[in-house]
């Protein structure tokens, strides 16, 4: 039966496909047989915290094999940790003052749009004010970046640079630092995900206390 609130047969086809995903995931859950789901419903302990591009090709649970229940997730464009995001921070905030998560990452990817974009003159609309803030990370890199003559090679270098920039900021928020006075098993990572293969390529980005910051950065 056609849902008259659709004029456009495709769309009405795509939704429909959706809701048919939605059964199928609803009958491996009625199928389960460890009792996965029902733990599930009754609350959530994961040990991750994932900070990722909002890119539909990077999925947190697909890319880290885990079960649901195993990964709190926030996304945004390019994967960004900015100070002044309340609604960053009150994830943060949650995932490491409440749920007790162990590590925290963020995850971003060799291509990335964003970063792309951010490399260039063009105008896209709102987006070019979050856009600002990877345009500040090539302003601190800016000898480096413009001494790389391949296009895709620059755009995946700013990538790095980009985690190593937002795995600090999340260093040096009271948030992080609050909680390594009173835990000794949160841990930040950086890490980028390389599209081709899968791989979560780990950045040698790991912080696990304030003392790995310089001093005008660590809180007392």
């Amino acid at each position: 039966m056609s849902n008259k609130a659709f004029k456009n047969p495709i769309l009405e086809e795509t939704f429909n496909r959706i809701k048919a995903g939605n059964d199928a995931w609803v009958n491996e859950v009625a199928s389960d047989t460890t009792g996965l789901f029902k733990e599930l419903a009754k609350g959530q302990r994961p040990e991750i915290l994932w900070i990722g591009c909002a890119d539909s090709r990077v999925p947190a649970n697909q890319i880290t094999h885990t079960r649901p229940g195993d990964v709190f997730v926030h996304r945004n464009i390019a994967n960004m940790c900015i100070h002044s995001d309340m609604n960053m921070l009150s994830v943060l905030d949650y995932a490491v003052n409440v749920l007790k998560v162990k590590h925290v990452i963020v995850a971003g990817h060799y291509g990335c749009g964003g970063v792309a974009a951010a490399l260039g003159q063009k105008q896209f609309g709102l987006i070019d004010n979050w856009l600002c803030h990877i345009k500040d990370v090539y302003r601190l890199h800016k000898g480096e970046i413009d001494a790389i003559t391949d296009s895709t090679a620059k755009v995946n270098r700013l990538v790095e640079l980009n985690v190593a920039e937002q795995v600090f900021n999340l260093c040096t928020s009271t948030i992080i630092q609050n909680a390594w006075k009173e835990r000794d098993d949160l841990a930040v990572h950086g890490m980028v995900i390389e599209l081709e293969t899968g791989r979560l390529i780990d950045l040698d980005l790991t912080f696990t206390e304030s003392t790995q910051l310089d001093d005008v950065f660590a809180y007392k």
